[in-house]
């Protein structure tokens, strides 16, 4: 069960990052949206900009330990999908770049937004 509940979290962490860089796109249709996005949106640059690990890791993390499992090398899963969310060259200075590009991709969305409403 362990193994199941660790790809169940992986599948809302990478949710939660695409939310996070595209949500904007869809406070277009529902304005209401924004109140979830823009903390998401928040929380992601924080967790860029201030070099923390995500709760979520840390859950997805734990469930394998007690899986039995050693990291991230079994499964379609872990094999495609974990690269894109723990990078293995990750430094610091790409994590202030990540960062910079979440602020970035938000800013331009609701730029893009309130110039449409106008």
């Amino acid at each position: 069960m362990y193994p199941l509940l660790a790809n169940l979290v992986l599948i809302v962490h990478l949710a939660f990052v695409v939310f996070v860089l595209c949500g904007g796109l869809l406070v277009r249709r529902w304005r209401w949206l924004a109140w979830l996005h823009l903390p998401a949106a928040t929380w992601g640059a924080t967790v860029e900009f201030r070099g923390w690990v995500c709760p979520l890791t840390v859950f997805e993390n734990w469930l394998r330990e007690q899986a039995g499992e050693t990291g991230y090398q079994s499964g379609f899963i872990a094999d495609y999908l974990l690269p894109f969310l723990y990078p293995y060259d990750l430094t610091r200075d790409f994590q202030l770049f990540l960062g910079m590009v979440v602020v970035a991709i938000i800013i331009s969305m609701y730029g893009w937004l309130w110039l449409r409403s106008q």
